[in-house]
């Protein structure tokens, strides 16, 4: 489905019962098929992004699903896959090998609490993703979006010093990267 008719859609459907999750997944469908440069803000000392190239594109969208690719430098592998149901919202963390086959570590994430905010989304950690990588347990996950301004993807270990933050520039699209590997469009 085209962005455009997803923003319509959304609006036609939600006019009368809007909603922050609804005005949250508008605000996302809007970057469709655009592409926008990042910058580490937090992240461990040792944190393998550190001065890299990081670009998010906003790559595919339809009323239930938007999935985003999330470059680190020459790497493809990782997409932020999200998926609505009513008003909540599931993260999936989807990696993969060069050969596009599934990473040993993928799948990872959480679903919504609650509606959030029309600007915010929280994920706490699943039972899945506690299976997948037991530390992970305390993991949360927020996605923050600012029409124009800014998309912040952020990580929470609750209990431990561990934060991760990259910050991307929505008021300044760039060249849209490769498909992730593994990707069939």
């Amino acid at each position: 489905m085209r962005p455009i008719a997803i923003m319509l859609t959304l609006l036609l459907a939600g006019s009368a019962q809007a909603s922050p999750t609804a005005d949250y997944w508008l605000a996302l469908t809007t970057l469709c098929g655009k592409a926008f440069a990042g910058q580490l803000i937090d992240a461990p000392a040792d944190d393998e992004f550190a001065g890299k190239s990081l670009v998010m594109h906003v790559r595919d969208c339809s009323d239930t699903r938007i999935r985003i690719p999330f470059v680190v430098g020459d790497d493809l592998s990782r997409t932020w896959v999200l998926t609505r149901s009513g008003d909540r919202i599931t993260l999936k963390h989807d990696h993969r090998q060069a050969d596009g086959s599934p990473d040993d570590i993928t799948l990872y994430g959480g679903t919504s609490s609650n509606a959030g905010r029309a600007g915010e989304q929280l994920f706490p950690a699943d039972e899945e993703t506690r299976e997948i990588i037991e530390p992970a347990f305390a993991n949360v996950w927020t996605m923050r979006v600012t029409p124009g301004e800014v998309f912040t993807y952020g990580l929470w270990r609750l209990g431990t010093p561990r934060v991760f933050r990259v910050d991307f520039d929505l008021s300044t699209p760039v060249e849209p990267p490769p498909a992730p590997w593994g990707w069939k469009d």
